[in-house]
This record gives C-alpha cells, structure tokens and sequence, in this order.
C-alpha cells in the first residue's frame, strides 16, 4: 500500500483520545468521534453532524477513513449473503452473513431460541497457510487488513442489513466469526486490535462469548491469543496423523499435531467453555472410521466439540465431499466416543460462500500448493 494518512478507524479509544487532546478538544469528543465509528458506523467526516464542522475539516486533514466499499453482494437460496468489498487500495476481500434461527448448533453460537445474525470476517488479502482443499489458497497472500479494515466488514455488514431489514438497529449482527479470507493469527496485532475495538462498550460492544477465531494451528500466536484476548477459539484439524495432515495443511510441518493440541491444552479457558476444532470432510482421504478413531483419542481429555463440515466443492482442487451415509458414520464413531460433534450445514453454497470457498479476487497462488487428493496414510 503506498503511504497514507493513519486511519482513524483503526484507533482504540485511548489513543482517540490522546489524538483529540492534542488537537485541543475536549475529552467528550473522544467517546463521540468513537460512536460515530463504531457504533453508527460512519463511512466518511461528512457523517458526523453532531461535530464541529471546523474539527471535522482539521480531522479530515490528518487522518484517513478506510472505508471499505461494496463491490458485489450475493444472496443464497438459504439466507446466507456474500459481500465483495473494494479496499482503498483496490484489493477485494470478501464476508459473509448466515443467519440462524431456533437452537442450530453451529460455531459462533450464541442466545439460544432466538434469530442470530453472524458474520464470517476477513483479516488478510488471499491466505499464506496453503492448505490444498481451500480455494482462498489458490489467491497468495496479497498483504494483511489493517485492523480499522477488519472491524468496518461489521460496520458496513451492519449498515447494509438494516438497509435490507434484516434486524434491529444500530447493530443488527449478533456474533462474529474469524473465519474468512486468511490466518487471523498470521495477522495477529491487527486482530488483536480489531477486536478490541469491536468488544469496546462504546462501538458495538460484541460479547467475548460471541466472537470466535479460527486458526490452523500457529502454535505461539495461539498461546497469545489465549493470554491477551478472552474470546473463543476453534482450531482446523482436519486431520489424524502428522503424514496426512501434512499433505493437506502446509502449516502442520511446522506445527506438528502433537505441537499444536499441546497448546490447546494449555489454551486458558472459561469455566463450562470448550474448543471447537473443525474437520473438513474430504471424501476418501480423511473420512474412514480409523479416522475417527484417531481423532477421538487424540481429543481424549480436552474440552472439545467437533464441527464436521462435508467438502464444499472447489474446481479444480480435486476433492470430492463423502456420501452423508459416511459424514454420519464418522460423526457415530465420535459420539460413541463420547466427543461432542455435530455435522455443520454447508450454507450459501450456491454462491460460493461456503467454507472453503471464498476467493475474491484470481491470483498464481502458493507454490507448495499440490493438486489432487492426498491419500489417508
């Protein structure tokens, strides 16, 4: 990106503060400038009516907004929407929103009996972690989001569901998920940030017990996440042994599964609180009873639910989902085992916004990438 003002978006309230203060305002104008960001979601200074025209001019000199724009919006057949956004610079990210009714028991759960509203977020440009399933893979990594361009998908989300009636305001989603394009942990400090700046009381004040990150599995991000953040985490496993995982996640020759369920045993948590690890389905290559066996003992003793997701197809990657004969078989053999496991539905497939599929903008893809089932050891 070439240099430009520092985005205001971006700024805790702390340093909202202190970026006020030395513009000789008052400190109420702190939490006010803060609200219009993040609780109203304002895309531009024009918005602020309730400022100073002459301070909106001076903030408007010294600082950006990274506002991001609608590119492409995408409706499926179940509810679930998918945005194509245009950053400043011209890269495109995607999220996507699936609503939820009655007591579905999917990742980012939340108040039971009642709609929720979620949206899968977006923190990197493409995706560095290569796992061969994932169409995110084949885009590269373009660059990181910058935290103020992570928080604004749930602004503009947000905007736009009240533009379409889909809940109340000024905050119609009711849980995050950190599951979109890219490693949310690769992108650490720019998470860390966005989140605090979305679980602030003053912008739009999301649960901790709403809000979860995924990751496929950076062992030394994961152990700050626990200790410097108190939301929820999942963990993409999608394999058994060391071999196979390797030949499907890239990232687990660095961080081997002993490694990284190491840490997650070490993973702080709440009391009654459980990590979810999701385990993409991949017809023939990770979905045969010994399979599930492995994963059963290799979970024996953590607090853990397993979110099974049946392969969303991808051209070109050469995977296939199993027969939901066998996605059941797989999910009996761990309930048998007493792990929790719950077989996830595939929502928005019809406009490739499943899991896996997101890839928003074409690019030569990562290298170590392999075509073709990796066969089960």
């Amino acid at each position: 990106m070439t240099e430009r003002l520092p985005d205001l978006r971006a700024f805790p309230l702390p340093r909202l503060a202190a970026a006020l203060e030395a513009l000789g305002e008052k400190p109420y104008r702190a939490r006010q400038l803060f609200r219009w960001l993040h609780q109203k979601g304002a895309a531009s200074f024009d918005e602020m009516t309730d400022l100073p025209r002459e301070l909106r001019a001076r903030l408007a000199e010294r600082f950006a907004l990274l506002t991001l724009e609608r590119a492409e919006e995408h409706r499926s057949s179940d509810g679930t929407i998918k945005w194509k956004w245009r950053t400043v610079d011209g890269r495109f990210i995607e999220s996507v929103y699936m609503p939820h009714t009655g007591n579905d028991d999917e990742e980012g759960e939340g108040p039971k009996n009642r709609e929720r509203r979620t949206l899968c977020v977006s923190t990197q440009v493409g995706c560095a972690v290569g796992c061969v399933f994932c169409m995110t893979g084949t885009m590269g990594l373009s660059r990181n989001l910058g935290p103020g361009e992570i928080a604004d998908q749930v602004h503009r989300a947000n905007r736009r569901l009240l533009e379409l009636g889909e809940g109340e305001g000024p905050r119609p989603l009711t849980n995050l998920v950190f599951m979109g394009m890219g490693e949310p942990l690769h992108n650490f400090e720019s998470l860390k940030l966005a989140l605090e700046l979305l679980l602030c009381e003053d912008g739009p004040n999301f649960s901790h017990r709403h809000v979860t990150v995924s990751t496929s599995g950076l062992v030394p991000q994961l152990r700050r996440l626990g200790e410097e953040t108190s939301v929820k985490l999942a963990v993409s496993l999608n394999a058994t042994t060391d071999a196979q995982r390797d030949a499907l996640m890239p990232v687990n020759r660095r961080y081997p599964i002993a490694e990284l369920l190491a840490a997650c045993r070490a993973f702080p948590m709440k009391q009654g609180r459980r990590i979810t690890f999701e385990y993409v389905l991949l017809g023939g290559v990770n979905d045969g009873d010994d399979d599930a066996e492995r994963l059963a003992h290799l979970l024996r003793g953590l607090p853990a639910k397993v979110n099974l997701i049946p392969y969303n197809a991808n051209p070109g990657l050469g995977f296939a989902a199993p027969a939901p004969a066998r996605v059941e078989a797989f999910r009996d053999v761990l309930l048998a085992r007493q792990v929790t496991a719950v077989v996830r539905k595939n929502r928005g497939q019809d406009i490739a916004a499943a899991c896996g599929q997101l890839a928003a903008e074409g690019g030569p893809g990562d290298p170590r990438r392999r075509r073709g089932p990796a066969a089960s050891p």
